[in-house]
């Protein structure tokens, strides 16, 4: 039933929005620390950058007067006064010096030195945010508002620091341009000030303006990220397949449409306002400013004679640049605030602890048993738990398997063996301590895994394998891992052999693998790995029969004295575990050997008659 808001309910959305409008400022003091953390990342850098970058504006600021109203004003007054040629001259020839020797320093600084410097302040930032991500706990990417966090922090963070560095970089030449002028006005004439000052009552408006754009493009964002993610459905060799088979393509381009309209809706509750702001600064600046002083000069030259042609040329020259210079450090001051919004975010994402911090002082781990004791897990936002009161114990060197149907937790059990999430409750052991007082890479590093959600890198057939950068030696290493997976023979066939690259992401020579070769390539990777724990999830989902059976006998045989964790559908591949658990509803419905649970004639017998009907076409006995 549709109820009326009452006049509470409205006055608390009313103080809702107003709270929500008031987060959006920052206070002064946070304000100021974000642009000093913008500037501290290319300071710590490249010193040398950052001075050489506002040095050369304070050259080009000083030069743009002197070039400008000073010399106009010298050599009208000049002419006037008879004052002697040569001085003039010699001025301008001073003047075209410098000029020349500067745009000479300029040209080679921006082109030459400039560019690798400023791509090195934009790769270090960059690391530090790769390395943020790497270190974030899993559930982080599954919270959108810090998702969203993480993405605004990741769009804006390079651009941001040179949209600082730009608005600083012009709030200089503003303040060297305003001060040079307004002397020279005072020192015409006093009153011009008045005219000068009159842009400052339009900074109200230019903030307004300034929210608004910020407004806006924050709304935008969402919008964007709809627009990327449609393009990419089309250009990604991921979705190639199901966008070519029913109807999903024209959904896209529906979808497209629709960031159309959104963005159209967006245009109409922004745009007229912007326009206001931008109607109301032009014609203060323009018509009651600049005109003003041109009047007033004139008037002073023409009426009472009190003013030279020199002066008033200068003044109907350097007003208009005083006005502007003053409502542009408005907006300067203004885009201070609008940057500062933005770095917040990628502050926030910077400054975020995380909930699996890497303890240096930590002990190593080693392997050993590994021992679930009465392990609950609930992901973030749902209303019941994936897992329910799970214990388990794996000893060194047991292989074991883990069968269910989809959704029973298999892979939700893993994560928490790796350490991707913290149990909700209860604990995970390895070696009789609580696996959270290791230290978190090496207690990672004592398991080997491959993902049934496995990502091949745009890289060569060595990285693939060892997802690291190769050593000397590894050659041999990464060979036999081939071997055994089953992907030598394909890899061998390639022209480049190891050094071929995977995917045509970047390479036109590169090798696109069927899903099959891609996974044994994947498959490689715990084999060339020497990890106490291999974990496998659905290692053999897009492999033949044949090809499942050969990886099985030579995955085992490698693994000899290591624990072994492998999670399938296709239970024929768990009769040799040394003991299989059944999971259902994300608790342990059965455990023991293939011929314990078949003797036992419960879900486990039920689903391997079932599966093994379909490979023999009649019944099977245990």
């Amino acid at each position: 039933m549709n109820q009326t808001p009452t006049p509470e309910h409205t006055e608390e959305k009313k103080g809702q929005k107003k709270k929500k409008e008031k987060k959006k400022r920052l206070p002064l003091k946070r304000s100021i620390s974000n642009i000093l953390f913008a500037l501290r990342q290319v300071w710590e850098v490249s010193p040398s950058y950052f001075i050489i970058y506002y040095a050369m504006t304070l050259v080009w600021g000083t030069l743009d007067f002197l070039e400008g109203s000073f010399l106009l004003r010298m050599i009208v007054n000049g002419i006037e006064k008879n004052t002697p040629t040569r001085v003039i001259v010699t001025f301008m020839l001073v003047i075209a010096v410098a000029d020349v020797l500067a745009s000479a320093l300029n040209s080679y600084y921006w082109n030459v030195l400039s560019p690798p410097k400023y791509q090195l302040v934009s790769a270090t930032i960059r690391k530090k945010l790769f390395r943020k991500a790497s270190t974030v706990e899993l559930a982080c990417y599954e919270t959108p508002a810090f998702y969203d966090k993480y993405m605004k922090a990741m769009d804006e963070a390079n651009g941001r620091v040179e949209k600082v560095m730009g608005t600083i970089d012009n709030l200089i030449w503003n303040t060297i341009s305003l001060c040079c002028n307004s002397f020279l006005l005072f020192l015409i004439d006093p009153v011009l000030i008045i005219f000068g000052l009159l842009p400052l009552l339009l900074g109200i408006v230019r903030r307004w303006q300034s929210k608004l754009s910020h407004d806006q493009t924050a709304a935008r964002k969402p919008i964007d990220r709809r627009v990327k993610y449609v393009r990419r459905t089309f250009y990604l060799n991921e979705y190639a397949k199901e966008m070519r088979i029913g109807g999903m393509y024209r959904r896209m381009l529906d979808e497209l449409m629709a960031t159309y309209r959104d963005f159209k809706q967006l245009m109409r509750k922004y745009g007229i306002l912007r326009a206001v702001t931008q109607y109301i600064q032009k014609v203060g600046l323009e018509v009651v400013t600049i005109l003003g002083a041109m009047f007033y000069a004139v008037w002073r030259t023409l009426g009472d004679g009190g003013m030279t042609i020199g002066d008033c040329i200068v003044i109907l020259n350097s007003i208009g640049t005083i006005s502007y210079c003053l409502n542009y450090m408005v907006q300067n001051f203004a885009e201070f605030g609008e940057h500062s919004l933005f770095l917040e975010d990628v502050r926030y994402f910077l400054d975020y602890e995380v909930a699996m911090p890497e303890d240096e002082d930590a002990p190593a781990a080693h392997g050993g048993d590994i021992e679930l004791k009465h392990v609950s897990f609930r992901y973030t936002g749902a209303e019941k738990d994936t897992l329910h009161d799970i214990s388990m114990k794996i000893r060194a060197g047991e292989h074991i398997a883990l069968v269910g149907l989809n959704g029973s937790g298999k892979t939700t059990l893993v994560k928490l063996l790796l350490r991707l999430y913290d149990p909700t409750d209860g604990e995970v052991l390895l070696d009789g301590r609580n696996a959270k007082e290791y230290r978190l890479s090496s207690y990672r590093d004592s398991f080997s895994c491959v993902f049934q959600d496995f990502r091949v890198f745009s890289m060569s057939v060595t990285e693939n394998v060892l997802l690291r950068t190769p050593r000397e030696g590894d050659t041999e290493r990464v060979r036999e891992a081939l071997r055994e997976s089953g992907a030598w023979e394909k890899i061998e066939s390639l022209p480049a052999g190891l050094d071929s690259t995977l995917t045509r992401e970047f390479d036109d020579h590169g090798i696109n693998l069927s899903g099959g070769e891609a996974q044994k390539v994947s498959l490689a990777r715990v084999f060339a790995e020497d990890a106490p724990c291999i974990i496998l999830d659905e290692p053999s989902s897009a492999l033949d029969p044949i090809a499942e059976h050969t990886m099985f006998e030579n995955m085992m045989r490698a693994a000899r004295g290591r624990s072994v964790i492998f999670i399938s559908h296709r239970l024929s591949s768990a009769v040799d575990a040394d003991r299989i658990y059944l999971m259902e509803d994300g608790r342990i419905a059965e455990t023991g050997t293939h011929r314990d649970l078949m003797a036992r004639g419960g879900k486990y017998a039920e689903m391997f008659h079932l599966q093994a009907k379909n490979y023999v076409g009649e019944e099977v006995e245990a």
